[in-house]
């Protein structure tokens, strides 16, 4: 079956965004808002539709690629952090949110350790709060896997190692994803997000933290 980055691969590839030097692993690249008086290009989503916007997406747990508390780790709580994001563009229906670790190859290399991902958020949601409940589906309607279950798995970058990048990535679609919370396993659940967000991503956001083990 084709892995989540089989997918994203795909995503890039009917995106005309200049990738430049884009490795396995690292979070996809963004294209600038258009400026004022010019028209959006065709980045990401479907042809004609206008550049994929930049947002912007914050925790207070820890600075933009600086060390994760333990509290959010598994070396602590493994609590879910707060998060908050602004910027979207008009017409989104739903947001995803990824967060991986892209230092821990997964699948013969092929992907890597998926550590949360929600899809279905609706599109009134500008964040969310510390410690998601564990379950499959949330009120909202929001669903959500881990590598090791329906979760917030904390990152756990051993001591004997380097330091581990774990990345959040929040894609803002202009439609729901049609893809269960439960019966299939975690990588082909990822796949099959993945792969339902192509033609339909309109805003992203990046937000990174570094961890290992003391």
């Amino acid at each position: 079956m084709p892995t989540a980055k089989y997918f994203l691969t795909a995503l890039l590839a009917a995106a005309p965004l200049a990738i430049g030097g884009q490795q396995p692993g690292q979070p996809l690249p963004v294209a600038q808002p258009a400026q004022p008086g010019q028209r959006g290009g065709g980045g990401g989503g479907g042809r004609g539709r206008g550049a994929i916007q930049m947002m912007t997406l914050t925790t207070a747990a820890w600075p933009d690629g600086g060390t994760i508390p333990a509290k959010y780790t598994q070396a602590g709580e493994s609590v879910s952090p707060a998060l908050a994001w602004s910027g979207a563009p008009d017409g989104i229906v739903s947001y995803v949110l990824i967060v991986h670790d892209v230092n821990a190859p997964a699948g013969n290399g092929t992907d890597d350790i998926l550590h949360w991902m929600l899809w279905n958020i609706p599109a009134t949601v500008t964040g969310l709060q510390e410690g998601t409940p564990s379950t499959s589906q949330l009120p909202d309607g929001t669903r959500q896997i881990s590598a090791t279950g329906p979760y917030y798995r904390g990152p756990g970058a051993p001591a004997a190692g380097p330091v581990h990048h774990y990345v959040f990535e929040l894609f803002a679609l202009d439609t729901m994803i049609d893809v269960p919370a439960v019966g299939a396993q975690p990588p082909a659940a990822r796949a099959a997000v993945v792969a339902a967000m192509i033609g339909h991503i309109r805003g992203k956001a990046v937000y990174a933290g570094l961890f290992k083990r003391q």
